[in-house]
């Protein structure tokens, strides 16, 4: 009795072994592994996009091809629309997101055939959007722009002049033409976009910003933007996007999307500085959920509490140098208790002058992609070039940074 008692014993030991490894497997089964990255580009725009033969864009494809990542946000391509150089009547707006898909991607899809079959999205930006406003306070309020200068023969972007600043300076974001410095998203076709539930910020005041960092003219101390200009002034300097995407586990993942202006190219009254400052806070107020915030269709609130988020983009703030005022990427996002802000990507080969973590070329760390804590990091970096000291030979004044991420199924 007793042999069968201890035999009846170890058979349910082992039952019960069975089926923790039988959860165990399936839940690893329910996590899904993706690749995702965000890669400044440095300013393409639709005649560039529409030659096949661009040789810059050719090289950035190649890194694309690279380092086939599942989602790319995509920051300075150009917005397409009525007004902007190269759009044609007839055309529809915000398509060259998937001419760089059609003209540079796809011909490299002989190799693989992610490259061929991603989904484009993108949305209006602010950049180079006339305000109607003397936003800059130089005394003249600019509402058009010259034609800007074509790219160079190696592909490089054409240099801002003296009129086009002028144009960008008194626009809502700055930008020499109607949706320069824009943003795209490429998302993996066997992905879900779940379009009806994207949220875009483009138009949500800065004066909405509760203790907001109104700029303030130090010589006469009065508010550098006037009652009037301030109630409209919009935060975005850009956009901020809420992309959800279902991924083929179930599980939805927001990309929270973003561009700030950089904290630079202003005066003594930081106008920059202070919007890269609230634009950064944007994403911590829409985590905890602020009052205060309306979408683009009228909606309002935060992100959901629980929700799988990844935070994209450069933000052109460094947490330990460079001119960002009181160090907004540390406070609000490095900080956040919602967020995965201690896993630091480094680059693939060292470059002179720069550190490790350095994503620009001019040696800061500004492009982030940063998890919320219901995701798991597998591995991430930051990739250069394939040979060190080669940063002159890369195909921007970025590079792109990448995160393999593990995401769980959601509660069935």
């Amino acid at each position: 009795m007793r042999a069968v008692l201890r035999l009846g014993g170890f058979i349910l030991i082992l039952i019960v072994f069975s089926s923790c490894r039988q959860e165990s497997s399936s839940k690893h089964a329910a996590t899904f592994q993706l690749r995702v990255m965000t890669f400044n580009v440095e300013d393409i725009r639709q005649p560039d996009l529409e030659n096949p033969d661009h040789p810059r864009l050719k090289k950035i494809a190649e890194i694309i091809a690279r380092l086939r990542p599942d989602i790319i946000f995509i920051n300075e391509i150009a917005y397409d629309q009525p007004g902007a150089p190269g759009f044609r009547d007839g055309q529809a707006p915000g398509q060259n997101a998937r001419r760089l898909v059609q003209n540079f991607l796809a011909p490299l899809g002989s190799r693989d055939s992610l490259l061929a079959d991603y989904q484009a999205y993108m949305a209006p930006s602010n950049t180079g959007i006339s305000s109607g406003f003397d936003l800059n306070n130089d005394g003249r309020t600019v509402t058009t722009f010259p034609p800007p200068p074509p790219s160079g023969p190696d592909g490089s972007p054409g240099p801002q002049t003296t009129e086009g600043r002028r144009y960008g300076n008194d626009c809502w974001g700055f930008g020499a033409f109607p949706g320069q410095y824009a943003m795209a998203l490429l998302i993996n076709k066997k992905f879900t976009l779940l379009a009806d539930q994207i949220r875009t910020f483009q138009l949500l005041p800065w004066s909405a910003m509760p203790e907001a960092l109104l700029p303030v003219d130090p010589q006469t101390g009065q508010p550098w933007y006037n009652a009037q200009e301030w109630e409209v002034m919009r935060l975005s300097s850009k956009s901020h996007w809420d992309v959800p995407v279902q991924l083929p586990n179930g599980a939805v993942l927001h990309l929270l999307c973003s561009h700030p202006t950089p904290p630079a190219f202003d005066g003594p009254e930081m106008r920059n500085k202070l919007r890269n400052h609230d634009e950064i806070r944007f994403w911590a107020d829409y985590l905890n959920r602020s009052s205060y915030i309306v979408d683009d269709r009228g909606a309002a609130g935060g992100l959901a509490e629980g929700a799988l988020f990844l935070i994209m983009g450069d933000q052109n703030a460094d947490p330990d140098e460079g001119n960002s005022y009181q160090n907004p990427i540390q406070s609000f996002l490095l900080s956040h208790p919602g967020i995965r802000g201690d896993f630091v990507p480094r680059a693939n080969i060292p470059i002179a002058n720069l550190d490790d973590d350095d994503t620009a070329q001019w040696g800061l760390r500004v492009d982030y992609l940063l998890p919320s804590q219901g995701l798991q990091i597998v591995d991430g970096g930051i990739y250069r070039s394939e040979t060190a000291g080669a940063a002159a030979t890369f195909p921007s004044d970025h590079f792109p940074v990448w995160l393999d991420l593990r995401a769980p199924a959601p509660n069935r």
